[in-house]
């Protein structure tokens, strides 16, 4: 697997819109709010030209123009492609993408959450490079970045050790106060299954909604994914919109597809919508009865999600993955 070069002091940060584009509150003030934070923390920031763009089908621009920004940002001499936001129809720009051309070129960071798996799973799986499952470019607006922030710039500069955090955040997005962070004010309790001790692979995943859109496309390529990794994978999921039971029905989905056939063990995180029973369905048994038949470890409401803090994840990187004193703790191991 192909690792990007670190960053460091004085590199190009490249800023793409592969889903939505910043032009409604909070997302518009945090975004250059976090451009001028990521400047004066010593980077060059450039703007791509689907940034502040809102010309798509809840979108920033057409599939031909979001797939030609990430393809010019590939390009050019930028160290980290930065997306500045999730959003809803990012798969409906992969058909104009080139990822022969990603595979042949040079490796960088592609970073970004939520619909921005479907770059940051695909990287891996078709292009052979690894990219980070982190926060978008609106999150670094605080004048102190926050836990994930500073833990993804920390991955970005090459640290291999990450523990999870003390408490949680049931706050939304406040359009009237954009500027206003998160108070971690929930405890945090991971919900362990079949664990006995601290497992190795490598890591691959993202948000459960996009993956179940792409099981069975033609971007679909976890088989030989499985045939390419003997040493097998630890999954990390999360979801945003899916309640308890479509949850329950995209793991039989993707089990059934075969992309757990050689799974090592299984990162879950704190569920958006599903966080409700319904008709004796939650999202824990929807994890052990679809999932525990595989026999390997489940850690569940690990600091993962739309529900902060998330950790960042660097995906289709080897791991370590510990449990202690009831924290989750990942150690890179390449």
């Amino acid at each position: 697997m192909r690792q990007p070069k670190f960053l460091k002091d004085g590199d190009l940060i490249t800023l793409v819109a592969p889903s939505f584009g910043c032009v409604i509150e909070p997302y518009l003030t945090r975004l250059d709010v976090s451009i001028a934070r990521l400047r004066k923390a010593g980077y060059r920031v450039e703007e791509g030209p689907n940034i502040r763009r809102a010309d798509g089908v809840a979108c920033s621009a057409s599939g031909e123009e979001r797939a030609k920004e990430i393809q010019d940002a590939f390009a050019s001499e930028a160290k980290l492609i930065l997306s500045v936001g999730g959003g809803e129809t990012m798969c409906e720009m992969l058909p104009y993408l080139d990822f022969e051309a990603l595979k042949k070129g040079e490796p960088k960071w592609f970073m970004g959450f939520s619909d921005n798996t479907n770059l940051t799973f695909l990287l891996p799986t078709l292009a052979n490079m690894m990219a980070i499952y982190g926060p978008c470019a609106g999150q670094f607006f605080q004048k102190k970045w926050r836990l994930s922030e500073k833990d993804a710039m920390r991955m970005l500069h090459g640290e291999t050790h990450f523990e999870g955090y003390p408490k949680w955040s049931i706050s939304r997005r406040n359009e009237e106060h954009p500027l206003w962070g998160y108070r971690l004010s929930q405890p945090k309790i991971i919900v362990s299954h079949q664990y006995e001790g601290p497992f190795e692979g490598t890591l691959l995943g993202g948000c459960l909604d996009c993956l179940a859109n792409l099981c069975g496309t033609r971007f679909d390529q976890v088989k030989k994914w499985n045939r390419d990794h003997p040493e097998g994978t630890i999954w990390f999921l999360e979801a945003c919109d899916l309640n308890a039971l479509a949850i329950r029905r995209a793991y039989f989905e993707l089990r059934e597809a075969g992309w757990f056939d050689n799974a090592k063990g299984f990162l879950i995180g704190r569920a958006l919508s599903g966080r409700e029973e319904i008709l004796g369905v939650d999202r824990f048994n929807a994890a052990t009865d679809m999932l525990g038949g595989l026999g390997v470890p489940i850690l569940m409401d690990v600091d993962l999600g739309h529900l902060s803090p998330s950790m960042p994840i660097k995906t289709g990187a080897k791991a370590k993955v510990s449990y202690e004193n009831e924290n989750l703790i990942i150690d890179y191991l390449e």
